[in-house]
């Protein structure tokens, strides 16, 4: 009848059930790292009966680098780290605690991350400026320290070289898999490993989402080589994904390396060992990156946007994540619906003013949707719709102005990504 007020029928597309292609990691598949022992307990942090609390214990002669949010909001434990890795005593553990992130809580947040390490040096035998403190979880809540310190013990009598697996899900917040990797290359005659774990699904756009890493190694590096290598590997890793653009408070990766392998202790970013431990350490952080996109809250799609022939790596990145923290480009995908001049007002909102758009070419998978800067002869909305219906979508875009590249990692937005931070204190 017209002037009907009925509301148009909805598009029956289902709520997400799992990650996107993301198995839980095989226990057997995580390689303990000498000189590195991790210890669970489940405190009550936030929740009972969880895993929630996570001690790593480092061998004496190790160094540690780290990445930070560079939200200027940082929570009290991104501080302290920051504090306690510019000191002179070598870092000797780390602490990480879920369900509260200790962030937007003052001077008595500081208080309670000073006190977290306090607990963990006096377990372990050590000086609390040893110890780097990590928090996830909700903002702007206290931090219940006593049940912090009741666990601390339990983490430290659990110590094992094997707990990767159950490190992996102490850490997990709305992540619904636990993230964690193995790998090992050879050096001078001497294999080393390398192995780490990650959590993070939503709040996701590091730049260095509530975004947490560890990775360790056995090599033996120097510790500004270790620096250089750790945010090297975060700029094409942690850097290169987004979930739904939001810079957490409390992102941190931290790159620990024993020197428990004996190979010859790597200096220079620029020789041989370097490359071959830098390469083998990028690859386990971008699984651990892409796996936090997989796991993405309402996370249907995995994305892969390459931007290519552009002036500097960082336009290129700069496009990237115009086109992958678009809501109108991720809830296009989540529908398959081929609206796909919205990529194109995503390049364009990127900021490079000289862009000449008449260069511009865009293929989703194998179909060439855009060339010279417009619909391509050859593509049909049928074609776009079959190209977006995949779990995993790879879209590249060609700026025609140079010969940098970069790829960014994203996700669609479904009705589950708000129902899950609707919900998320609930």
């Amino acid at each position: 009848m017209r002037g009907s007020l009925r509301a148009p029928t909805a598009r029956a597309i289902p709520f997400k059930t799992m990650a996107v292609n993301l198995a839980k990691p095989r226990a057997e598949s995580l390689l303990p790292v000498p000189g590195v022992r991790l210890g669970i307990a489940k405190a009550g942090i936030r929740k009972p009966d969880r895993k929630d609390l996570l001690v790593v214990s480092l061998d004496e002669g190790s160094r540690v680098a780290g990445v930070f949010t560079r939200n200027r909001f940082a929570a009290a434990p991104v501080q302290v780290c920051r504090q306690h890795l510019t000191e002179r005593h070598p870092i000797r553990a780390i602490v990480v605690n879920t369900g509260v992130a200790n962030a937007g809580t003052g001077e008595a947040g500081l208080e309670n991350a000073r006190a977290t390490c306090a607990a963990v040096a006096e377990s372990l035998g050590i000086q609390a400026s040893q110890v780097l403190p990590l928090s996830t979880g909700v903002i702007m809540e206290p931090l219940p320290i006593e049940r912090l310190r009741a666990g601390v013990p339990h983490c430290v009598a659990a110590l094992e070289v094997d707990h990767w697996g159950e490190a992996a899900e102490a850490i997990m917040t709305t992540d619904t898999v636990p993230k964690a990797v193995s790998r090992q290359l050879e050096i001078d005659g001497r294999t080393l490993t390398v192995t780490g774990i990650a959590k993070g699904a939503g709040m996701i756009e590091p730049n260095m989402a509530t975004m947490l890493g560890i990775i360790a190694t056995d090599a033996a590096i120097g510790p500004e080589a270790l620096l250089y290598m750790a945010r090297t590997v975060a700029a094409r890793s942690f850097n290169a994904i987004t979930v739904d653009g939001d810079t957490s408070t409390n992102d941190t990766l931290l790159l620990a390396a024993t020197g428990r392998a004996g190979n010859p202790e790597i200096f220079g970013e620029g020789t041989a060992e370097f490359g071959k431990l830098c390469a083998c350490v990028l690859e386990v952080a971008q699984v651990l990156a892409q796996a936090i996109v997989r796991d993405g809250e309402g996370a249907t799609k995995f994305i892969t946007v390459n931007v290519d022939e552009g002036e500097t790596r960082e336009e290129c990145m700069r496009v990237a994540k115009s086109i992958a923290n678009s809501p109108l480009v991720k809830t296009a995908f989540f529908a398959s619906d081929p609206n796909l001049g919205r990529i194109l007002a995503a390049v364009g909102n990127a900021g490079i003013e000289d862009l000449d758009v008449s260069r511009i070419g865009l293929r989703i998978g194998s179909v060439t949707v855009v060339e010279n800067g417009g619909r391509a002869a050859s593509y049909s909305e049928q074609l776009g719709q079959q190209a977006m219906k995949p779990a995993e979508i790879e879209l590249t875009l060609t700026l025609g102005r140079g010969v940098e590249s970069a790829t960014a990692w994203t996700c669609d937005f479904s009705y589950d990504y708000v129902k899950i931070n609707a919900d998320y204190r609930s």
